[in-house]
Order: structure tokens, then C-alpha cells, then sequence
């Protein structure tokens, strides 16, 4: 019923928000700046952005509310969330300020994503229960001992950067995260239900503040789409993909389900591979893989229409997640 209730009052509250938010972004012109060489999308110059605001805020408010006992982890994983959040804001504030789609420079953005990234693997560390990572579809853990910090940086580099290069059509980046976080959840539903007797209480009720979390920022997103969807009159910006992707690598990496992300995710590593594939190509040979790159902008080149990519993708993530739980026997 926790669960429940904080998914529902996190849509509601997102959906109530957001028209708010868009006169609000309106008002202060903080329209996004296409690049000139997508001719796919030069009507959309203009529209509203820093839209993950919209789903930060709900989360955060109603994480808060429905958590329970010690609130270390979900605190953590909220100011996380945040921090990144405040990170894509100065990046897309610098983009409107300066009419460019250059905000920060790549290693400013990176310095600030390591930086954060240390801390919480430090975290991790210092707390030995939250060192184990589940090996996909067992109860066994991976006890990663200090490997844990090279690993939970690389985690979150990841996710942030797969998340933020995935957020390039309407709906596409929000709809992958929504079936992401409901997986997740289930997921890590499923572990605590089925913890054996030697893990602490304590260690139970956090694991459950993080599946709130999870709910919350499902819920969230979901309000979300209604104003992200084709066509969209609200896009989240790197405020909100940078934030949604680290919360991603945080959730996952407190609640031992990291090895789930590239399987889940698939469609976020298909992103974030066809761009350095392109790149890693074009320097050695000064070709072109595709025709542009993340790979949905290449199906857009190839004249597959905006929706239908953003269908296929969210189609895959959802088989994916329903195969998972299917074969944990959740559903």
C-alpha cells in the first residue's frame, strides 16, 4: 500500500506541477536551442526545457513523506539525485543564457559526475552490507570488497551519460526510465521479501525506502510524459536526464541490483555504444558507422518516424522487464 500510494500521489502531483512549470519556463524563455544540422526537429526551437524539475521535485517531496525509520540512504540518494540535478541545470542554463547547445564543457561535467560518484562509492564501502551486488536471477552476491569504488564510478558515469544521450526525442528518454524504475522496484521487492534471517532489520527498512524511491520517481515520470509525449511541449533537459541516470546507478548500487542496469537499460548502452563506436570509427578511418549518432537519430535519418523509434524502444524495455520478472517469478 506504500508503494502503491506514493506511485499515485507522485503522478498526481507531477501532473498538477507541471502546466505550472511550463508557464513558468515560458515566461522566463528558457527555450531549448536545436542544432541546426537536425532538420528533423527545427520546429521544436523554442519549446519549454529544464522539464526534470517536473519529476525532481515530486520525488524528492514525496520520498520523504512515505519513508520510514533511518533515512541515511534515502537522503543520500535524494541529495545525489539533486546534486546531478543542479549540474544539468548550470549546463542547460549556460545553453539558454548564451543561445548555444554548448553548456559546460565535457570535462567540467565530468569532474562534478566523478566527483559525486566517489563520494557514494566511499559510502558503499564504508557500510559492508551494501557492498554485495546481486549476480542476475540469484540470491548470490558478488562481494566486491574495494573493487567497489572503481566500480560504482564507472556505474554512475554509465548511466548519466547513456541516460543523457538517450533524452534526444520526445518522450524516448522519460518512457525508458518509467519502465526502468518499475522493474527496479519490483526487483528489489522481490530480494527483500526473500531476505534470509542473518540481514538486520535496519538493513530492511532502507532497502524499502529505496523501493519508495523507486515508486516516487516512476510516478513522477509518468506525469511527466503526459507533457514529454509526441509532441512534446516540455523536454527535461540535462537537469533531468543527468539526474534521473545517477539516481539509476544510486538506487542500484545501495540496493545490490547493478548487474540489472545494461540488461534493463539495454536501449540506454545502445545509445551511449553507437556513439563511441561512431567516434572510435571516424577517428581511425573518417567515416561514418551511422548516419548520425545516438543510433535513434540514425533510424530518424533512415525515415523512421519520431513516435515509432520511441514505441520500439520502450516496447524493448518493457519485454525485457516483464522476461525479467517472469523468470524471477514476480509476475
Amino acid at each position: 500500500m506504500t508503494y502503491y500510494l506514493a506511485f499515485i500521489i507522485s503522478v498526481v502531483v507531477s501532473i498538477l506541477f507541471a502546466p505550472l512549470y511550463i508557464k513558468f519556463a515560458r515566461r522566463v524563455k528558457f527555450g531549448q536551442n536545436i542544432l541546426h544540422y537536425v532538420t528533423e526537429h527545427q520546429t521544436k526551437q523554442g519549446t519549454p526545457t529544464i522539464g526534470g524539475v517536473i519529476f525532481i521535485l515530486p520525488t524528492i517531496l514525496v520520498s520523504l513523506i512515505f519513508a520510514k525509520s533511518n533515512l541515511t540512504i534515502t537522503i543520500l540518494c535524494l541529495a545525489v539525485f539533486l546534486a546531478y540535478a543542479i549540474v544539468g541545470f548550470l549546463d542547460d542554463f549556460i545553453k539558454i543564457k548564451f543561445k548555444r547547445n554548448l553548456g559546460l564543457k565535457a570535462y567540467q561535467k565530468i569532474i562534478f559526475q566523478l566527483l559525486i560518484a566517489f563520494f557514494v562509492a566511499f559510502f558503499i564501502y564504508r557500510n559492508s552490507f551494501l557492498v554485495g551486488q546481486y549476480l542476475p536471477f540469484t540470491f548470490e552476491k558478488w562481494d566486491l570488497k574495494a573493487f567497489i569504488i572503481p566500480f560504482v564510478i564507472i556505474v554512475f558515469l554509465a548511466c548519466t551519460n547513456s541516460v543523457n544521450l538517450t533524452d534526444g526525442l520526445d518522450g524516448l528518454a522519460g518512457g525508458i526510465s518509467f519502465i526502468f524504475f518499475i522493474t527496479i522496484a519490483f526487483i528489489s521487492v522481490f530480494y527483500v521479501k526473500n531476505l534470509v534471517g542473518d540481514f538486520e532489520v535496519e538493513y530492511t527498512l532502507q532497502m524499502q525506502n529505496l523501493n519508495v524511491i523507486c515508486f516516487s520517481v516512476a510516478g513522477s515520470l509518468l506525469g511527466f510524459l503526459f507533457f514529454n509525449c509526441f509532441p512534446a511541449k516540455i523536454f527535461m533537459g540535462d537537469t533531468g536526464s543527468l539526474s534521473l541516470g545517477a539516481l539509476m546507478a544510486c538506487v542500484c548500487c545501495m540496493n545490490g541490483t547493478s548487474l540489472y542496469i545494461p540488461i534493463i537499460g539495454m536501449m540506454f548502452m545502445v545509445s551511449s555504444v553507437s556513439v563511441i563506436l561512431q567516434v572510435a570509427y571516424f577517428k581511425r578511418t573518417r567515416k561514418r558507422i551511422f548516419l548520425m549518432a545516438p543510433f535513434h537519430h540514425h533510424l530518424e535519418q533512415k525515415g523512421m518516424y519520431e513516435t515509432k523509434i520511441v514505441f520500439i524502444y520502450i516496447l524493448i524495455t518493457m519485454l525485457i522487464g516483464t522476461t525479467i520478472l517472469a523468470l524471477l517469478g514476480i509476475i
